[in-house]
């Protein structure tokens, strides 16, 4: 991840996203600055300069771990909230 992370962070310069997903513990860590772990980084809402950024986990995660795949979800639509909730009307 350390390695990507310039290219990554001029991609977001670039696009300017209104919102950022991560997918993973590494992903979060990463662009957080964190050691928290998922029960840590998930159900709340981040920033990431100034982009509302959003935790869930790894789609490979949830393959493997169907269980999950409720939490995921609401990760998801709690994303999706966020997002609406920031539009112009």
């Amino acid at each position: 991840m350390d390695t990507c992370l310039p290219y990554l962070q001029r991609q977001i310069e670039m696009i300017q996203p209104k919102i950022l997903i991560a997918l993973g513990k590494v992903a979060a860590q990463t662009l957080l600055g964190s050691e928290a772990g998922m029960a840590g980084l998930r159900n709340r809402l981040w920033q990431y300069r100034n982009i509302p950024l959003i935790v869930t986990f790894h789609p490979a995660y949830l393959l493997r771990n169907e269980s999950a795949l409720e939490e995921g979800v609401r990760d998801l639509q709690f994303a999706l909230a966020q997002y609406q909730k920031n539009q112009p009307r």
